[in-house]
């Protein structure tokens, strides 16, 4: 019962009246052309319904009226888009015969529901349809405004049971197919992934940006030398250019501008990162070998990635200790390691969205990466091949 009234307090209840009130108003005007043959609309609904931009017209229409809280959203139970496919058609066919049942059985009970519930309190001041009113012989009196509500209460009942059972029927037959289902969630995953990469990208470049800023910032004060806070400033600035150049990059795909991926930072950038580093005061040895100019794009890309959070987690976590960093081509793979004395850097195995996104990275290439301890330092291994690029 509490479940009933609360549905007659959903706006939604009315408008799945009006819904479903629509068609019989059609069919209201076919019986004046025509009162001898009622069940002509049903049969002029078939190839009304064959055709494809009336399960637009019916989709939009559902969304609206049936299902106002799911308008808009992605994954409504409901789509709206033309049919495609003759199985959609035939859907399309079943959905408008079954709305005009419906509508039959809410328009009769619409009028006839109504006019009993105002006859039955005409007859409550004794100026009822007729001299004996109802059967038996019953004279109508005062007692008939005791049963005036009923009707109205059963009306209320069946409009939610027919809206109930109308948007039922429209998320059956309106409903996406399990293809447009399956087109709709890996439009979806795609979308997740896509900005679940430019999260990292954020991440890296303005984590690795600020973490530079801190820690020049932090030097020169404690130094006090002018000569060396001119030099942290020139490379707070040269970091922060460099950012700023991310972020528009960044900004630029999420507008949608078109920024092609090419755009991205690659192992040949890899000396800015290497001096923006120096800059802060650690000592960096770098090993590289091997064709790296030769490396495919996205290996070269998230190879640059994994490199600029590596050096980042050092000077945060570390500070100005010596670095060895590593990048060699090694047959079919791209070999990355970063190392620093263990004392100050992060503990355990791994925990960390910048970790985490590392090993993310590596894996969605096909290759792994290590992070965490040995042998008295802290490593982060990357391993990325480049045959499945190629």
């Amino acid at each position: 019962m509490r479940r009933f009234f609360s549905m007659l307090a959903r706006p939604a209840t009315y408008c799945r009246w009006l819904h479903l009130l629509i068609p019989a108003a059609v069919g209201s005007v076919w019986l004046f052309i025509s009162p001898s043959k009622p069940w002509m609309p049903f049969v002029f609904a078939i190839p009304v319904g064959l055709l494809p931009a009336m399960r637009l017209a019916e989709g939009v229409q559902a969304q609206l009226l049936l299902t106002p809280e799911q308008r808009g959203r992605p994954d409504a139970a409901i789509s709206a888009g033309p049919a495609t496919t003759w199985a959609a058609r035939w859907r399309t066919v079943a959905w408008l015969e079954v709305r005009l049942a419906l509508a039959t059985v809410t328009c009769f009970a619409t009028v006839w529901l109504s006019a009993t519930a105002v006859d039955l309190v005409r007859g409550s001041f004794g100026t009822g349809p007729s001299d004996v009113w109802l059967a038996g012989g019953v004279t109508p009196g005062w007692w008939c405004a005791l049963l005036a509500p009923l009707p109205v209460l059963i009306l209320l009942g069946l409009i939610v049971l027919c809206g109930e059972l109308a948007a039922a029927a429209a998320r059956g037959l309106l409903g996406p197919s399990p293809t447009e289902r399956m087109t709709a969630l890996e439009k979806r995953t795609e979308q997740l992934l896509e900005r679940n990469r430019i999260a990292r990208e954020l991440h890296d470049s303005i984590g690795h940006a600020l973490t530079v800023a801190v820690v020049q910032a932090g030097a020169a004060r404690a130094a006090g030398n002018p000569e060396f806070t001119a030099r942290a400033l020139a490379a707070i600035e040269e970091t922060g250019r460099s950012a700023l150049d991310d972020l528009e990059r960044v900004l630029g795909v999420l507008r949608e501008s078109g920024a092609p991926k090419s755009g991205r930072p690659t192992l040949a950038e890899a000396d800015r990162l290497l001096e923006s580093a120096r800059g802060s005061g650690a000592r960096i040895d770098v090993e590289m070998d091997g064709p790296l100019e030769l490396v495919p794009g996205p290996v070269s890309r998230e190879g640059y990635r994994i490199l600029q959070e590596s050096l980042t987690n050092v000077l945060r976590h570390a500070g100005a200790v010596p670095v060895r960093v590593r990048i060699v081509v090694v047959g079919e793979r791209l070999e990355l390691e970063v190392a620093n004395p263990l004392p100050g850097s992060p503990r355990g195995s791994g925990g960390g969205s910048g970790l985490r996104g590392i090993r993310e990275r590596a894996a969605l290439l096909g290759g792994k990466a290590r992070t965490g301890p040995r042998e008295g330092e802290w490593r982060v291994h990357a391993t990325l091949p480049l045959d499945r690029i190629r």
